[in-house]
């Protein structure tokens, strides 16, 4: 296990090396979020519908919308000159391969989301101080699951002509549950709900991460070598 890790850990440090470098999708999900942020602020009528009610939605749109950029750069470096192949022929288990992706993508899609969030209660002026800590756990709750999809999704679309389209085609539909029990626990948090309210989504969240991430991790192997 400990060789597991230390092999998942060094893809993942090449990758986040590598985006350090260049900075081009980050900053790409970065300057998205923010704008889908400023058009939210600016196209809702505030007598219409009170900030603390819209919040929660329009926080999870940014918050998918960023992920979905983040990771179609996930594959995208080992698409070009036939690197993918490289790394498959590298005695190493494919599971490790996929962990360390799964690790560099939630590490991408956790800065757009810390950049985002900030600018949220800037634009909406909504209180988060008193949910700070519930948002940031169902945050990686959700996260972690949308994640972990995405990754083995970006590893189907790598080799097709058009993968920047398929992605968020394939991996929207999986993104619901998700976005739906994230959303549902964020407004219960906004308006001080008791813990009790939000078990069911919780349970739901939890449930949808061990699945997926265990269904990914076993199918990864087959999804590459095909």
């Amino acid at each position: 296990m400990a060789e597991f890790l230390r092999i998942a850990w060094v893809i993942a440090a090449k990758d986040i090396r590598l985006e350090l470098r260049s900075r081009t999708a980050l900053l790409s999900a970065i300057v998205f979020s923010a704008l889908v942020l400023v058009v939210f602020n600016f196209a809702r009528d505030p007598t219409a519908i009170a900030a603390v009610d819209l919040a929660p939605s329009v926080l999870w749109v940014t918050f998918a919308f960023g992920a979905v950029i983040a990771l179609n750069r996930a594959f995208y470096v080992e698409r070009e000159n036939a690197a993918l192949d490289g790394i498959l022929l590298a005695p190493v288990p494919r599971s490790a391969l996929y962990v360390g992706k799964l690790l560099a993508n939630l590490a991408f899609v956790g800065v757009v989301e810390a950049v985002a969030l900030p600018l949220f209660v800037l634009f909406f002026n909504v209180g988060i101080g008193h949910a700070l800590g519930g948002i940031l756990g169902v945050t990686a709750l959700a996260t972690l699951g949308f994640v972990a999809v995405g990754t083995i999704f970006s590893a189907m679309v790598v080799r097709t002509r058009f993968a920047e389209l398929m992605l968020p085609v394939l991996l929207l539909p999986f993104m619901v549950p998700p976005l739906v029990g994230a959303v549902q626990v964020t407004a219960k948090l906004l308006a001080g709900r008791p813990l009790s309210e939000m078990m069911g989504w919780l349970r739901l969240l939890t449930l949808y991460d061990i699945g997926f991430v265990t269904l990914c991790i076993l199918i990864f192997p087959a999804v590459v070598d095909e």
